[in-house]
């Protein structure tokens, strides 16, 4: 048996020990893994035709290859957000240029599954978000079995309680404010500190909750401005040190506005998302008059080795990914449900959303974490 093995989307803390695993345990079962690069960009960009365009997209992956891989985070594959069946004018090889008709997208997953047959994989390991899984399930129904593993320090993949890289994104953000404290307290300012999470605040939410930040923004709930300015102003004024200090999520809204972008949209329709935080600093320093700290911790919380929870939950995903790619199956996805490790089907990731639970754990009038029980609650509270 062949398996192949790419990561997609955003890079986070647990990847290369999830390939490692893989290779390790297939290995071992006499079988192999070639690594695919950059995606599924790698798909799109190997020529079949040209063996010198393979080096540059593949790679055979044995034991002595990956050995010391965990010892750093990212992915050693490096990663994208390619999507073969939404191909952009400017993003088509050239070798396939002769197909291009119009003004696109363009679905180049023929070529995707050729590609595939060139390189005489059985089972396909993917390991992403929801929108790297998305194509994996495409595949899936084109007749690829697909194996999907799930990350993202968002934690909002659909079907699961956990995706890897979640825990180390808050440890480092929990890390950050408590040093950030410092600088705040000495000058006596408000510290606004930005955290990834587009379309769900967990990350801002759960890290606010366990370094004891009394407000949290989420991009669940619009926020009001001039609310937010007396509350931290009041948070002040108590502070024996005099400071206060509010986390954001990068897609949080204020009232009657939108979502502060940048950039063109990339082939899942997202453009680059960034600046809420900086915006929030200046209008709460117009309403306040207070010295105001802006920090964006954004790709630094996705930095640097994954913390002892994401080590577990990546070797034990890559573990049973291997097994049920071994075992024959096809369509599923990896998870950890109700603290047991278990799989779904990789449809499950397209027939919702995650998002935080606002009227469990959210106090909409005060912007704060509030736990209301813990009973029946997943760990990490999602």
């Amino acid at each position: 048996m062949r398996i192949g093995i790419l990561t997609g989307g955003g890079d986070v803390p647990g990847l290369n020990p999830c390939i490692k695993a893989v290779v390790n345990r297939v290995s071992e079962a006499g079988h192999s893994v070639v690594g695919i690069r950059r995606g599924w960009g790698g798909l799109l960009n190997a020529n079949p035709d040209d063996p010198g365009s393979w080096d540059d997209h593949m790679i055979d992956l044995t034991p002595e290859k990956v050995r010391t891989v965990d010892r750093t985070g990212g992915t050693f594959l490096h990663t994208s957000r390619t999507h073969p069946g939404k191909v952009s004018p400017e993003d088509v090889p050239d070798f396939l240029a002769d197909r291009i008709d119009g003004e696109g997208p363009f679905d180049f997953t023929d070529h995707a599954l050729r590609v595939i047959d060139k390189l005489g994989i059985d089972v396909l390991i993917p390991i992403g978000g929801d929108d790297t899984l998305s194509y994996g399930l495409r595949l899936h129904q084109e007749g690829v079995p697909v194996i999907g593993i799930p990350k993202t320090m968002d934690n909002d993949v659909h079907g699961t309680d956990y995706c890897i890289g979640f825990s180390t994104a808050v440890t480092r953000g929990v890390q950050f404010i408590h040093s950030l404290r410092t600088a705040t307290g000495s000058h006596e300012r408000i510290a606004v500190v930005e955290l990834f999470g587009r379309y769900s605040g967990e990350t801002a939410l759960v890290t606010a909750y366990l370094a004891g930040v009394k407000r949290t923004i989420i991009s669940e709930v619009p926020f009001d401005i001039d609310r937010l300015a007396e509350l931290l102003v009041e948070d002040k004024r108590v502070n024996p040190s005099n400071y206060a200090m509010v986390t954001i999520s990068e897609g949080a809204r204020l009232l009657g506005g939108d979502m502060v972008l940048s950039g063109s949209a990339d082939a899942y329709g997202h453009r680059k998302l960034g600046g809420i935080g900086a915006q929030t600093g200046e209008l709460l320093k117009e309403r306040t008059g207070e010295g105001i700290i802006f920090q964006q911790v954004a790709y630094l919380m996705r930095s640097g080795s994954p913390d002892s929870l994401d080590l577990m939950v990546a070797l034990n995903y890559a573990v049973m990914a291997a097994d049920l790619a071994m075992e024959g199956a096809s369509g599923r996805m990896v998870s950890l449900r109700g603290g047991t490790y278990s799989s779904v089907p990789i449809s499950v990731t397209g027939e919702g959303v995650k998002r935080v639970d606002v009227d469990e754990l959210y106090d909409v009038e005060n912007y704060r974490a509030k736990v209301r029980h813990v009973t029946g609650k997943p760990m990490f509270l999602y």
